[in-house]
């Protein structure tokens, strides 16, 4: 179990929207990051794009798998929300912390789309069958995302997909409780 003092230091700092912004700091602070021994990535965001996270998160997949003798470890400050969450669940388990009163926010990815229905009929039920499929991706790599955050935890998938219809808030104490993060600080 890790200490306060180990996150001191933290090699990535990253504050403000998960967009392309984001990910060019995080990319160049990784690149930067020390080879082994514990590296620190800390985290405050209200949300943003799901795909930049799931960029940031797989580097860290990738480079936890080339370098093992680094550990990579999250750090959650304030607010962890939507984006924030999905690239928290890439870290293992045993590799998420909170600070004190860090809120959590997990909900449903979102749309907005307007499908406009003009011309032949084919051509009509092939844009509609594209938008089911464009919703029907984007469902599942969402609960992949889900399934990250709740291995080792003692949540079913299940639980997060209903509870996230409704933007579930959780405060760092109960996402400990729950088994989301090994520990707050």
């Amino acid at each position: 179990l890790l200490t306060p003092a180990d996150f001191e230091f933290p090699a990535i700092m990253l504050t403000g929207a998960v967009d392309y912004n984001m990910y060019q700091w995080f990319r160049q602070c990784l690149s930067n990051a020390p080879r082994q021994g514990l590296v620190v990535v800390e985290l405050s965001t209200l949300g943003g794009d799901p795909e930049v996270a799931r960029m940031m998160g797989e580097d860290i997949r990738f480079h936890s798998d080339i370098h093992p003798e680094r550990r990579i470890v999250f750090l959650g400050k304030t607010a962890i929300y939507s984006a924030g969450a999905t690239f928290m669940g890439f870290f293992a388990r045993a590799n998420r912390y909170l600070t004190r009163g860090t809120r959590v926010m997990i909900h449903e990815r979102l749309i907005t789309k307007t499908i406009n229905l003009e011309g032949p009929l084919t051509t009509c039920v092939a844009s509609l069958k594209a938008a089911i499929n464009e919703i029907e991706s984007s469902i599942a790599i969402q609960n992949e995302g889900f399934g990250n955050l709740v291995l080792g935890s003692s949540l079913s998938l299940e639980d997060v997909i209903s509870r996230a219809t409704e933007n579930w808030y959780l405060e760092a104490t109960e996402a400990q409780a729950l088994g989301l993060v090994e520990a707050v600080l």
